[in-house]
């Protein structure tokens, strides 16, 4: 579904990602893993637009997605839900979730696909008059969630969801990602924890320093040498 074929990115004249390429499977969940620094938000960026290619290309369904605006993403079914959560804490929950569904191809949709969010996540329905300032970390996460998915996207990219959670929300977290995957939605995570991330995956991808150093079926992959490589300098 995408393909990303030899490319390097990066930050001015600073390049971040070396001959970088991944292929992501129709409905599969394909984790990035590696240790900070390695590239995988600048992948995505480069993925979604926000970061140029100097070099490769990115393909979805064949089609070359270099230079095509971010905005325009979620209309070819690609959302991202990005580091952060990145909420807007004085607008209302409802609010928020639909920003998801602010381009025109999805705002017909929009009152369904928030009936869904909120049947995902039903706290979010309990406070959807609050403003988003007052959610904590876990249900902050979950309204980026919801948001990322009033769009219905084909493919859903997300980078580092468990970050700062506690134990039990991160759980739930990776509870909903399964479902998502047993949906047929096509995923694309990025994620600190290698034990979860590759439980949860189809085929997995190690970067270091800019570079695919691993590539496997998750089912396939030795956490041994993968944590070797994912510390090695």
């Amino acid at each position: 579904m995408i393909e990303v074929e030899g490319i390097r990115a990066g930050y001015g004249s600073i390049n971040i990602l070396w001959d970088v390429s991944v292929s992501i499977r129709p409905g599969e969940l394909t984790t990035i893993i590696g240790p900070n620094g390695a590239g995988k938000t600048t992948l995505l960026r480069a993925i979604m637009g926000l970061v140029p290619l100097a070099q490769g290309s990115v393909r979805l369904d064949g089609q070359a997605l270099d230079g095509t605006p971010t905005w325009k993403m979620p209309d070819l079914g690609v959302v991202m839900i990005p580091e952060g959560r990145m909420i807007f804490k004085d607008m209302t929950i409802e609010e928020n979730l639909m920003l998801g569904a602010f381009t025109k191809k999805h705002r017909a949709g929009s009152r369904r696909q928030c009936e869904k969010a909120y049947e995902m996540f039903p706290r979010l329905r309990e406070r959807r008059n609050q403003p988003a300032g007052t959610l904590s970390g876990g249900e902050a996460q979950m309204l980026a969630m919801g948001r990322g998915l009033m769009a219905d996207p084909r493919v859903l990219i997300i980078d580092e969801p468990s970050l700062g959670l506690a134990p039990v929300i991160v759980n739930e977290l990776f509870q909903t990602l399964s479902r998502l995957k047993e949906e047929g939605r096509t995923i694309i995570l990025v994620e600190q924890s290698t034990h979860r991330a590759v439980g949860v995956a189809d085929h997995v991808y190690l970067l270091q320093s800019g570079k695919v150093v691993l590539s496997g079926r998750a089912a396939d992959i030795d956490m041994e040498r993968l944590h070797e490589l994912y510390f090695a300098h």
